[in-house]
């Protein structure tokens, strides 16, 4: 039985590699679109490198050389996190972070009215949160725990 793990140890690492950005952008937009928690600059930061993470991973069901593709998704999951760790410590006060702040512009309709009417999201200020923990904060715990796990299933031996 233990044999059977080890030996699928890197599908886990690629499976888990790919279902963790997935989940991650996926709860980020039903906050966005579901409950109107639009994303500051520093939001969109978290989700670029999860927008790559996707990629590599899906390379690592197909192309070789597999566990380095799913090993670059890792890293791009730690630096989502490690963005969200920064953003979380703006939210808390720790430090300072960026100065602009981002706005959600509809496509249609009269530019400048959108523009206008468009809600102006901080980066300083945490929209919500769950045990005091803010979206960026969960984003930052997830993710770096999520890439250190991939990173040790795809640093397991094979077995002999």
């Amino acid at each position: 039985m233990i044999a059977n793990l080890r030996r699928s140890a890197p599908t886990r690492a690629t499976w888990l590699a790919l279902a963790l950005p997935a989940g991650l952008l996926g709860g980020a937009y039903v906050a966005q679109y579901g409950f109107g928690l639009y994303p500051c600059e520093m939001c969109w930061w978290q989700r670029y490198p999860h927008f790559a993470a996707l990629i590599l991973a899906a390379l690592g069901f197909f192309a070789p050389p597999r566990r380095l593709w799913v090993a670059l998704a890792a890293l791009a999951i730690l630096v989502s996190g490690l963005i969200g760790g920064f953003h979380a410590g703006v939210e808390y006060g720790w430090w300072e972070g960026i100065t602009r702040c981002a706005t959600f512009v509809e496509a249609g309709g009269d530019p400048l009215a959108a523009i206008m009417s468009a809600p102006l999201v901080r980066c300083d200020t945490a929209p919500w949160s769950l045990l005091g923990i803010s979206l960026a904060g969960w984003n930052f715990l997830i993710s770096t725990l999520g890439a250190l796990a991939i990173f040790a299933l795809l640093a397991q031996k094979p077995p002999a």
